[in-house]
């Protein structure tokens, strides 16, 4: 259980982690603070540049500690807020990913929430402290 519980931390978390990153300094293909920003804008989600930093530090601050299994409920939570401003303010279309939907959104907040409900397991910081 403690590995299983390792792996989904590690790779959702890490992911959130990167996303935040393509918000916040433009890497791995992303937009950068001006970038996301003007699309913030476009969306109703204003000022745009504050609130893709805010999101993207988000995402990065939940996920990195989501992958430690540090403060695991804090950092699912950071996680599921943000991943529900995605689905309310953009991939609301429908349920399929390839539709603009919801599914992958989703599927993370289940998965983060189910950690945050177990815990973080044998292998965190959580369990450390």
């Amino acid at each position: 259980m403690a590995l299983g519980l390792l792996l989904i931390r590690l790779v959702l978390g890490l992911t959130i982690a990167a996303h935040g990153t393509q918000k916040v300094f433009g890497w791995f293909g992303g937009y950068g603070p001006k970038g996301t920003g003007g699309f913030f804008d476009s969306i109703g989600i204003k000022p745009g540049v504050l609130m893709a930093v805010l999101a993207g530090l988000s995402e990065i601050a939940g996920g990195l500690l989501f992958a430690a299994g540090l403060w695991t409920p804090f950092a699912a939570a950071l996680i599921i807020i943000t991943m529900l401003v995605a689905i309310v303010k953009v991939h609301n279309k429908s349920y399929w990913s390839t539709s603009n939907g919801f599914e992958y959104n989703l599927l993370l907040i289940v998965a983060a929430l189910g950690v945050a409900l177990i815990g973080a397991g044998d292998y965190s910081l959580d369990a450390l402290l």
